[in-house]
């Protein structure tokens, strides 16, 4: 089965102004993360991973009462913002959940699982 791994981060943490200059902090993280990806690989259960751009640089396009409107930035105010997405292959949600436990007490912020509906959904 595959799964979409979203992962968050707190919106206060990810500053506009130095969207394009990473702390320290995120460095740490990024690495830790490669480390992690590396194991996946090798266990053939990696599928896919990117990390998001800036929710500033975001745009929602939705349906209204005058047609289709493009407005800047996400679509909801949140505490936490979605930063990355991986997208994982393995044999069920038990898998799944125990790989995204070891990421989630590396990085120490959020992930959500959501399976991903194949071709057998109907």
């Amino acid at each position: 089965m595959k799964f979409l791994l979203l992962s968050y981060t707190p919106a206060d943490s990810w500053d506009a102004a130095t969207a394009d200059a990473p702390t320290q902090e995120a460095l740490d993280a990024f690495a830790a993360y490669q480390q992690f990806e590396a194991r996946l690989r090798e266990t053939g259960e990696f599928v896919l991973s990117e990390g998001l751009g800036h929710p500033a640089v975001t745009t929602t396009v939705r349906k209204g009462p005058n047609g289709v409107v493009a407005t800047d930035g996400p679509f909801a105010e949140l505490k936490e913002v979605l930063a990355s997405f991986a997208i994982i292959e393995c044999s069920g949600m038990e898998r799944a959940r125990e790989i995204v436990a070891e990421m989630v007490s590396v990085l120490d912020e959020p992930m959500e699982i959501r399976p991903i509906m194949g071709d057998d959904f109907a």
